[in-house]
């Protein structure tokens, strides 16, 4: 089945939920009550990230998105099911509480890390566009993606200079600051290329638009909530 035409299939087909102890505010869904088999990484819930801890506001490494991002998100799922793919999520749903946190840590200043942002300064990362004082995230319909090997290990590595060892090969790891991160980048080998220009597509088709200087960030088109920010924390139940 083309790919637009598995998006149609899914996209606003009413999927029953799964009821939880801590019920999200309205129009928000867990991921895995819509699509569990897409594989989740979600970093700032643990220690493998560029602040190298838990990130305030993850309660759990869970994603929550906007009912309208988990369906679109789902028909892309089917969509590359079929070629023995999965998605892979970095981060979804981000409460304002963690943006902060992040720019606070930004602003205390510091060398640059050879892991996650090799060439600039701790303190440039707001400047240089790489953090953000206000996010997509917190409106509920912005995804970190990647594209998998349905059964590949799911193992961790270095963002810059490396690959994710659980995802195809996109050049960089996630969130690696740097210029090789954009998802135009040249040279860039023809693998990762190829890689990052199915993964916008694919994206494309399911109604989602890519942030350029991230290959892995995208947004929903048509969010439900475009100026609104949320702060509820990251929680599993």
């Amino acid at each position: 089945m083309p790919v637009a035409s598995a998006l149609a299939a899914i996209l606003f087909i009413a999927i029953p939920q799964q009821a939880h102890a801590n019920p999200l505010p309205a129009g928000f869904v867990r991921l895995a009550d819509i699509a569990p088999s897409i594989r989740q990484d979600i970093r700032y819930a643990g220690s493998d990230d560029f602040l190298h801890r838990k990130v305030s506001g993850y309660g759990a490494p869970v994603c929550i998105l906007t009912l309208q991002a988990a369906q679109a998100l789902a028909g892309v799922q089917q969509a590359i099911a079929a070629r023995g793919l999965t998605l892979v999520v970095f981060d979804c749903y981000r409460p304002a509480r963690a943006v902060a946190d992040m720019g606070e840590w930004t602003r205390e200043g510091g060398p640059p890390d050879p892991q996650w942002y090799p060439k600039v300064r701790r303190g440039d990362l707001i400047a240089k566009g790489y953090v953000g004082e206000l996010s997509t995230h917190s409106r509920g319909s912005t995804v970190d993606v990647a594209i998998a090997r349905v059964g590949s290990p799911s193992v961790s590595k270095p963002a810059c200079g490396a690959i994710d060892a659980d995802t195809l090969d996109f050049g960089t790891g996630f969130d690696c600051f740097d210029p090789m991160s954009e998802t135009a980048h040249r040279p860039l080998g023809n693998e990762a290329t190829a890689n990052r220009k199915m993964l916008v597509d694919v994206m494309l088709a399911g109604g989602f638009k890519n942030y350029a200087r991230e290959w892995w960030h995208f947004t929903l088109g048509h969010e439900p909530f475009p100026k609104q920010r949320f702060d509820f924390p990251v929680s599993a139940e």
